[in-house]
Parts: C-alpha cells; structure tokens; sequence
C-alpha cells in the first residue's frame, strides 16, 4: 500500500511529460514510498489519444499521488525495461519499484478510479469529472500524424534485400533452408 506524504510534501503534480529517459529514474525515488502512476502512450496511437481526458483528470481526484507520462516511441529504452509492449500502458509504482499494472479494457476515469484504490488504498476526492480541459491537456487527447522512420527504413531494407535475393538468387542459395551449395571435386 502507498502511504500519502507528509504535509510538508503535500504538492499537486499535474501530468508531467519527460525529454530523456533517465529523468523518469530520477525522478522515481528508490527508497522512497510515494506512489507514482506512469502512463507510456504514443501520440499517434488512437487509444493513448481516448485515454488522454481520463489520465489528465486524475491529478485532481488523487491530489496526494504523482502522475506521469512518457511517449514510449521516444523511450523504447524504458518501455522494454517495464515490459511494456503495447501502448497505452499503465504501471503504478512505489518508490521506483512497478506495483501494479492497469490491464482492463475499459480505459476511464472510473476504472482508473477503482484500480489506484485497490492498489494504494488511496481513495478519489468525489464529484471528480472529465472536464473539457482534459480534453485539450496537458496529455493531447487528439491523435499527432507522424512519419515512423523505423518502419520506412524497415520496409526499405525489406524491399531492397528481396530485390537483391531475385537478382542474385544463385548467389545466395545458402539463405534458403535446406538448399546446401554442391561441392564440386
């Protein structure tokens, strides 16, 4: 169970978004108890984008908790160190140990309600809503058209190798399963 901090400690974190990878570790405290939500989403990815109004209005139904954000195609790093594979995706964490990971469906606010609750035991102030400032931000809630350069160079190494297989076939009969080159005497 996470603890709420202290009074002193007592600050309001919105959703937070990070340039490097490292800075999620710094800012996770490895000794530390407070509970921190991590959500690793993907600008482009339609269902980070419909989950976006939810996740930025939980800063103000759990005031005492931490919540951020990480575009996980910037950080690939750390999604694969979280065994994250799929995007958006939920871990919550205590001091910079992954507790729980959100794995329903159904991604809103009430959802995410009931599982930061089972989990930390924290409850949610009430009459807490999706405004229509979540939908703007601070995690955009409408989809970022970018180009993939992984997969345009992906798709260019693919076609331009399978061009080279058709001209050099003989050349390269040792690719092919099963067909040894014959030795000659």
């Amino acid at each position: 169970r996470c603890e709420p901090p202290a009074p002193s400690f007592n600050i309001h974190f919105n959703s937070c978004f990070f340039l490097l990878p490292q800075d999620l570790m710094d800012f996770l405290n490895p000794n530390g108890s407070d509970c921190t939500l991590v959500l690793f989403y993907t600008p482009w990815c339609r269902f980070s984008a419909s989950l976006a109004p939810h996740f930025n209005s939980l800063p103000r139904a759990f005031p005492t908790l931490h919540f951020l954000a990480l575009d996980a195609s910037r950080h690939s790093s750390l999604s694969t160190r979280f065994g994250t594979v799929a995007v958006p995706n939920i871990l919550l964490f205590q001091g910079a140990k992954p507790m729980a990971r959100f794995n329903h469906t159904d991604r809103t606010l009430e959802t995410l309600k009931v599982f930061i609750f089972n989990q930390t035991g924290i409850e949610a102030k009430k009459n807490v809503v999706v405004t229509q400032a979540d939908q703007i931000g601070p995690l955009p809630s409408t989809l970022i058209k970018t180009v993939d350069w992984l997969l345009v160079f992906s798709l260019f190494f693919l076609i331009s190798f399978i061009m080279y297989a058709t001209i050099r076939t003989e050349s390269i009969r040792w690719l092919i399963p099963g067909q040894e080159q014959e030795h000659v005497e």
